[in-house]
């Protein structure tokens, strides 16, 4: 049974941080591209950025250098370490496992809230 279990979600002041894990189980982490989602109230859920086992990352526009994205094959994570967040970063996260054949895979979100 696959399993995505995301964690490090919550509350921050603008200008803040998170750093958002998912432990993945039951696939073999290092042939999924990894990334992470997000989805506000009343908007579509987006990418905000994803990681294959061999480096290869992108980011949405609206990151701007803020996030970073990274992995260890060893322990089946891959993170999310989000700064200088902003009031719309305010969403739930969604990790997501993707092997760009025929298997995609959804954690079960984890709510990030950036207010004062």
């Amino acid at each position: 049974q696959v399993q995505l279990v995301e964690s490090g979600g919550g509350l921050a002041q603008p200008g803040g941080s998170l750093t958002l894990s998912c432990a993945a189980s039951g696939i073999i982490f290092r042939t999924y591209v990894m990334g992470w989602y997000r989805q506000a109230p009343g908007k579509q859920r987006e990418l905000v950025a994803f990681q294959s086992s061999r480096g290869t990352t992108k980011y949405a526009d609206f990151v701007e250098g803020r996030f970073t994205i990274s992995r260890d094959d060893a322990k089946n994570t891959v993170f999310l370490n989000m700064n200088s967040l902003k009031p719309e970063d305010t969403a739930v996260y969604y990790c997501n496992a993707d092997d760009y054949l025929t298997e995609k895979y959804w954690g079960q979100g984890t709510q990030v809230t950036v207010s004062s």
